[in-house]
């Protein structure tokens, strides 16, 4: 059965629209993610904790998201295999490294006093806002999630006593507390990711589920 599911998530409808939304949402995160980091607001729990061990390994961010996902996608499959898709891969492969692209050309070009508050301001509003709509793209195209996201899902529907808002929470204030202790930045795009993405995702639902949906 489990392998049945896998298999529709390589079969979705209007399949070429799903790749390329696919495509570019995952490029607009990783670029989001290297502006988060350059204006220095804190990031995603996710990556505040892979930022942490690529700080204290010097492994770059995007092997570090790589291994990490890696260890998490073990699970992930011995468990639930319709969870994986073309965007699990994607997520684990793709995000880390784009950020770190991206993180290079950033540098390259920034003043050499940094950058004032006005400008971190400015840019992290801008870059704060593709994320969101990039991150609820990702999830709208219903591709598979990443294997960060599934284990919380696996979790809740194993441990009757929470709900998955409750498991989530305890997730993702693990992982952040761990990239704060090994020396990552947490701050207000930490707070916004956590209690903004979830009413984006269903923002961007609502206006664009019909790019995806199946020819009548």
């Amino acid at each position: 059965m489990n392998v049945e599911k896998l298999m529709t998530n390589f079969r979705r409808p209007r399949m070429g629209r799903r790749l390329i939304a696919l495509a570019l949402s995952l490029t607009v995160m990783g670029i989001g993610i290297a502006m988060f980091k350059t204006v220095g607001f804190g990031t995603d729990p996710c990556s505040t904790f892979t930022l942490g061990v690529s700080r204290r390994t010097g492994i770059s961010f995007g092997t570090c998201q790589l291994v990490f996902n890696l260890l998490l996608f073990i699970p992930v499959v011995c468990q639930d295999l319709s969870r994986i898709g073309i965007g699990t891969i994607g997520n684990m492969v793709g995000v880390g490294y784009i950020a770190d692209f991206a993180m290079r050309i950033i540098s390259a070009h920034l003043p050499e006093g940094g950058l004032t508050m006005a400008v971190r301001v400015v840019l992290f509003a801008l870059s704060m806002v593709i994320f969101l709509i990039a991150a609820s793209f990702y999830m709208v195209v219903d591709l598979g999630v990443s294997p960060y996201d599934a284990l919380p899902q696996l979790i809740a529907a194993r441990v009757k006593r929470l709900n998955f808002r409750t498991v989530r929470m305890i997730w993702d204030i693990s992982f952040l507390s761990a990239g704060f202790l090994l020396g990552s930045t947490v701050g207000v795009t930490t707070v916004i990711t956590g209690f903004f993405l979830g009413p984006a995702i269903v923002f961007v639902s609502d206006h664009v589920k019909s790019w995806f949906a199946e020819r009548e």
